[in-house]
């Protein structure tokens, strides 16, 4: 019985993740909203041991949750997903794309920033084709 139970639960939680990815949350009444976070953020993360990898990137954010980018150095502009927008938060997705740390390997991330005013401070989880994981930390600043 149990491993039905548990089967169950994985397949609804899949298609609660699969249905808010395709249809993102709106902001709660009083919670953050896309229109306010807006505009073009220059990031930077840290992982690795004692956050000695530092990457930086620059995120461009719609009003809509339309159209949100990450731009790598020397690369194209990497489409990313609003997957849910609530409190302070905004949860979001890109990827795969390849790898800035491990080139030929493919990455998605997630990650989730908390927005007051013009700054950003959140988490980012990298999770390689090859079952990788690496948790870090992100900042950011809108320009002005």
């Amino acid at each position: 019985m149990r491993p039905v139970l548990l089967v169950t639960a994985a397949l609804a939680v899949g298609s609660a993740t699969a249905a808010i990815a395709q249809n993102p949350a709106p902001a709660k009444k009083g919670g953050i909203k896309l229109a306010d976070v807006a505009g073009t953020w220059d990031s930077k993360t840290v992982l690795g041991p004692k956050d000695s990898v530092v990457v930086t990137s620059v995120l461009t954010a719609t009003a809509d949750g339309k159209g949100w980018t990450i731009k790598l150095a020397n690369r194209d502009p990497i489409p990313v997903r609003v997957v849910a927008v609530g409190g302070d938060s905004v949860v979001m997705e890109a990827g795969p794309y390849e790898s800035i740390l491990r080139p030929g390997q493919m990455v998605t991330t997630h990650t989730v920033g908390h927005y007051k005013g013009d700054a950003m401070t959140g988490t980012i989880e990298a999770r390689y084709a090859s079952g990788d994981v690496l948790r870090g930390k992100t900042t950011a600043t809108r320009r002005k």
